[in-house]
């Protein structure tokens, strides 16, 4: 039997925030490197002040294969917190990918990685590595607030956040959702009559 988080992955991000009602979807700025990428798991939480990405190490580290790393950076673009060297870690211990509210560097050779991470901004500048963090704990990306355990889905449009109370519910909804596009797009595509039934249908018009 599949786990939820599996159930969600390859999930149009566009369709679970349909059945989120527009909310939990980070903020445009937060976009893949690759839009190819798509991720879906559970948060591992990273919290880290600007610029610092001790914390960061420590959660590869403890985070569970097939865990999201999901950093609160503060939206600090002047330093990069990861790199290929640091991402490489991740993808070598199993970590499916990295959600980070903050800045990156190396791009190529995060490129060469095939590595989903979706990220705010790249710079030039190394990290500092002086404060721990703190792993697992609440934590705010990208204007929406993630807890431990929570879903991440994230695909070319973005990134969205399934809190873990309300997942069976969501996903039920997302799978409504998407098979009703999916007749939506059958009945009213592919001509011009069956576009404007569609269009007349929307105003009312016959």
């Amino acid at each position: 039997m599949a786990l939820i988080e599996e159930s969600f992955f390859g999930l149009p991000t566009t369709a679970i925030s349909d059945a989120l009602k527009g909310f939990q979807h980070m903020d445009s700025g937060i976009k893949p490197l690759n839009n190819n990428h798509k991720i879906a798991g559970r948060a591992f939480t990273v919290n880290i002040p600007a610029g610092d990405n001790t914390g960061i190490l420590r959660a590869i580290r403890e985070a569970n294969p097939g865990d999201l790393l999901v950093v609160d950076g503060k939206g600090y673009t002047e330093r990069a917190v990861s790199g290929d060297f640091v991402l490489g870690l991740a993808k070598d211990a199993g970590i499916q990918g990295i959600v980070l509210d903050g800045a990156i560097r190396d791009i190529q050779g995060i490129r060469e990685l095939d590595f989903p991470v979706f990220y705010r901004a790249a710079t030039i500048a190394a990290s500092l590595k002086i404060a721990p963090g703190e792993l697992q704990v609440p934590v705010s990306v990208g204007g929406v607030s993630v807890k431990p355990g929570d879903i991440i889905v994230g695909d070319a449009n973005g990134v969205i956040v399934v809190p873990k109370e309300k997942e069976e519910e969501i996903l039920s909804i997302t799978l409504e959702k998407i098979k009703k596009d999916e007749e939506r797009e059958k009945k009213y595509r592919g001509s011009r009559a069956s576009a404007l039934q569609y269009l007349n249908g929307l105003f009312g018009e016959k």
